[in-house]
């Protein structure tokens, strides 16, 4: 299920940043005294009394001079008021109202979104009145609000999860494989969508999805059920949506929660960038089963060792998902389209696979007999008892003797011998230590 969306938007300089730090719970936008440090929307998760969330933080909009940093930077907050289901205005309590912020307020307004006004910087209980003429900007809810303390935060984010949308149902049986696409803009999602689709075996039945602007693709293939969730080629933008490279990741986040397969679609005209390790890192991080599928191969100038070498460097640069398989397809000229399917059942199975306990229990202790764990001042890392708690993906909880003696290499060993007894194929895995009494 696809979590809301919260956008901080606002003038510059009226501690927008701050503010997502807070909520963030850690560091990630830089925090400067100067108007417009914030150029790019920045994305976190979030939670509140059980509700977790995503978080944007967008630039400030300066409706004074324009420049072509100006412009990307409104283009970027456009961008996030369209995909935020609530929007956290952000003002200066002490400023009083500017026309910077009315002139805010009149792009809100065209959202029909949910605002909620954050009065910043009320550091003290005798300023509190001040925010009353921010009432005058048209908006039910103001309340004063420290980012730097924290103070209000609670009331403020009560009346955000307020107006969250109510969690959908799901809309799919048990036996449906959710597929999503993911990767940079043009890559090619969409051609392979559509190369997906065209097979001559798959029976289409296009219905409203499950979430807001978004349709999903049910579909059939060799008797098994698929839905292509929320991708790219479903939902048409303009180019500028294209153009605009951070916008993918959110777009990915939001697909990867509603999939159990994961295609991470890699340019093989233009090999990988940064971004592409990003939003496969969110794939991983979510649990969901992963395939890497590079496109365009047919555009590809070759000799009989680059296939090989591409190989190589997504292994090198993806070195946290050795378990994804690759394939090498062309959306263009149908190559090796038609294997794309059977893998997504194959690493669908994988990801929802149990093993009995007393199976893995045996297979570790053969592993920690053949290889055992090294010593740490006289005390050894040992496993009493395990157990597969959960799939999609495989977690394994291991009662241990103290989790603090087990090494990440040691954890990697363990792992690794469940891959070679039972393969989990395409799909990451959880171990979790316990404490033997606890």
């Amino acid at each position: 299920m696809s979590l809301p969306v919260v956008a901080i938007v606002g003038r510059p300089n009226v501690g927008k940043s701050t503010m997502f730090n807070r909520l963030a719970g850690e560091r990630i936008a830089i925090v400067e005294d100067k108007p417009g440090i914030t150029r790019d929307r920045i994305y976190s998760r979030s939670e509140w009394n059980g509700r977790e969330f995503h978080l944007i933080d967008t630039g400030g909009l300066d409706f004074g001079e324009q420049d072509e940093i100006l412009d990307h930077i409104k283009n970027q907050v456009e961008l996030a008021i369209e995909e935020a289901d609530v929007i956290l205005f952000v003002v200066d309590g002490r400023d009083g109202v500017t026309s910077a912020d009315e002139e805010v307020a009149r792009l809100l307004y065209r959202s029909n979104k949910p605002v909620i006004v954050a009065a910043n910087k009320i550091d003290n209980i005798k300023h509190k009145d001040e925010v009353y003429e921010f009432y005058q900007l048209g908006f039910e809810h103001v309340i004063p609000i420290s980012s730097i303390h924290g103070t209000g935060t609670g009331d403020m984010l009560d009346v955000l999860v307020s107006h969250f949308p109510d969690k959908e149902e799901e809309a799919y049986d048990e036996d449906t494989i959710r597929v999503s696409l993911i990767g940079r803009p043009n890559v090619g999602k969409s051609s392979l969508v559509n190369a997906i689709l065209g097979e001559q075996r798959v029976i289409v039945s296009p219905v409203a999805g499950t979430t807001r602007d978004a349709i999903d693709t049910p579909f059939e293939y060799e008797g098994q059920k698929y839905v292509l969730v929320d991708t790219a080629g479903i939902r048409k933008r303009g180019k500028v949506y294209e153009s605009i490279e951070k916008y993918s990741v959110l777009r990915a986040l939001k697909s990867i929660e509603r999939s159990d397969v994961c295609l991470v679609v890699i340019d093989g005209e233009q090999g990988i960038a940064e971004q592409d390790k990003k939003i496969a890192g969110y794939a991983h991080e979510a649990g969901c089963a992963a395939i890497f599928v590079v496109n365009k191969w047919d555009a590809v100038e070759k000799d009989d060792k680059t296939l090989d070498r591409f190989k190589q460097k997504i292994r090198d640069h993806f070195q946290f998902m050795e378990y994804a398989p690759i394939l090498f397809v062309s959306a263009k000229t149908k190559q090796r389209i038609h294997q794309i399917l059977p893998l997504v059942s194959e690493v669908a199975e994988q990801h929802a696979m149990r093993i009995s306990t007393s199976v893995l229990n045996q297979v570790l202790h053969d592993a920690m007999l053949r290889t055992p764990p090294p010593s740490d001042r006289g005390r050894r890392f040992r496993v009493q008892y395990s157990t597969q708690v959960s799939v999609k993906p495989p977690t394994f909880v291991l009662f241990v003797n103290d989790p603090e003696l087990a090494h990440f290499s040691y954890l990697r060993y363990l792992e690794n011998q469940l891959r070679n007894s039972f393969s989990f194929k395409g799909t990451p895995m959880r171990i979790v230590l316990r404490k033997k009494n606890s």
